[in-house]
């Protein structure tokens, strides 16, 4: 069980989750920041989302390439006037552990998944390019619409328009799928192919950008454009640390892209031949996760607790990861865009110090802000007392229909590094989060996964 919050702590939330409420029924005029105004210090209080600051202006996509831009002046405010504040947002305190040495991502973020808190963060909401941890946004948007059984047979037209040098499962012209095996090919390989044939599933990649920034919207992820649905460098395509993890935050809240998520390596169709006696057959090969904090690598080691989440890199957006993982009943986010430091597997070091601070600063640090709840949640609200369904917050149910059954996942042992270790996780357990009179306070326990590790028998 995640660490109980005191009473001050909670009176906090509380009423910042009432501010929140209340300035998003007033008029938009009044809601959005004044340009002069200044945090106090240790400032952790809400600000409202400005949703015109959701553009695709050429400075916007500017920023979001690799040149050595600084982070503007003025950046969004949800969720705390601290966090559009550039550089780094930390509470040091007595007791409280300082942060790893050797951070050079232009961007990242350390939250508590139930509480919403976040810990410490760094240009958190400089809107940059994406790559593939937009796959996160393509899931959660996209995964509640099909049962995983359903089967597809891909034309050439599914396939069209797939970028230059896009990781790609495999998927072949003429062969049928089902969902489940697109949706691994999807988070395991980061297959742009898999990507575009649901998109055709879903009546074609210009609807499919269109539901996707929507959701963005609902999430209140208002850093985030999307143009192309599989995180393929695009002009005008951009989000941010902080709503990659808004975003990762509600796909957790969905069994299925937990189990995906999660999933290590698994087997995928392969294309259909005729064996030696002329029969038609179709084998299979093996596919796995490229997140390497999950898989492990040479240099890398699986990290203890890790259950995901999404990997990306392209030529503009450098590397790029959103994780999750649980230690001690404390279940932590992490993103981190672009590191500076070109070394191998860079944006997974940087990513495991920095759960390895979070999870000794969790419980002592103040945080600076906070990860606001759906614009849907924050503003209905529920009944005292009434706890929401399984799909609310933008999140499919245990039994919606397109997810995984409920058998755990199972995991083989890492490649490619010495003794690498074996992976099971079972899906169950949860992290925080419930509606009450208005007011987005933590009571109700969002599902993700409760880990199990074993390795793997002889």
């Amino acid at each position: 069980m995640p660490a109980p919050k005191n009473s001050i702590r909670r009176s906090l939330l509380v009423i910042s989750t009432i501010v929140l409420s209340t300035v998003l029924t007033a008029p938009v005029a009044l809601a959005a920041p004044s340009p002069s105004s200044k945090p106090s210090a240790g400032s952790s209080a809400t600000a409202t989302a400005d949703p015109s600051k959701k553009s695709k202006d050429s400075k916007e996509s500017k920023e979001s390439k690799g040149s050595k831009a600084a982070p503007p002046a003025k950046m969004s405010t949800v969720g705390g006037t601290r966090l559009g504040q550039a550089g780094t947002q930390v509470n040091l305190a007595s007791g409280v552990p300082v942060l790893p040495k050797g951070l050079s991502a232009r961007s990242w973020i350390v939250a508590d998944a139930e509480s919403g808190e976040v810990l410490a963060a760094h240009n958190a909401h400089w809107r940059l390019a994406p790559a593939s941890t937009l796959k996160m946004l393509f899931a959660d948007t996209l995964l509640p619409k099909w049962p995983s059984s359903t089967e597809h047979k891909v034309e050439s037209s599914d396939l069209a328009g797939i970028g230059s040098g896009s990781s790609m499962v495999g998927i072949k012209e003429d062969e049928t799928y089902t969902v489940h095996d697109l949706w691994l090919g999807v988070f395991l390989r980061s297959g742009n192919d898999a990507v575009r044939v649901l998109a055709a599933m879903n009546g074609g990649v210009e609807s499919t950008v269109e539901e996707m920034n929507e959701h963005a919207e609902e999430l209140q992820a208002f850093d985030t454009v999307v143009v192309s649905p599989d995180g393929y460098d695009a002009e005008g395509q951009v989000s941010s640390a902080y709503d990659l993890t808004l975003i990762a935050r509600s796909g957790l809240q969905k069994k299925d892209f937990r189990e995906y998520a999660s999933t290590v390596r698994a087997d995928f169709p392969g294309e259909t031949k005729k064996n030696k006696k002329g029969k038609k057959v179709r084998g299979s090969f093996e596919i796995q996760n490229t997140n390497r904090l999950l898989s492990g690598d040479y240099d890398v080691p699986v990290y203890q607790g890790i259950a995901g989440v999404k990997n990306g890199n392209t030529t503009n957006a450098g590397a790029t990861f959103t994780g999750v993982a649980e230690q001690d009943g404390r279940v932590l986010l992490v993103t981190v865009m672009n590191p500076e430091k070109k070394e191998s597997n860079g944006v997974y070091k940087e990513t495991a110090k920095l759960l390895d601070w979070g999870f000794k600063a969790a419980g002592k640090v103040d945080p600076v802000g906070e990860l606001v709840p759906p614009g849907s949640a924050a503003q209905a609200g529920a009944r005292p007392g009434a706890g929401a369904s399984p799909g609310e917050a933008g999140g499919a149910g245990e039994d919606a229909p397109g997810a995984v059954g409920s058998k755990p996942v199972a995991s083989a042992a890492a490649g490619g590094g010495a003794g690498g270790i074996g992976t099971a996780l079972a899906v169950t357990g949860g992290v925080l989060v419930l509606l009450a009179g208005g007011a987005f306070l933590v009571n109700r326990r969002w599902p993700l996964p409760d880990l199990v590790r074993r390795r793997p028998h002889p």
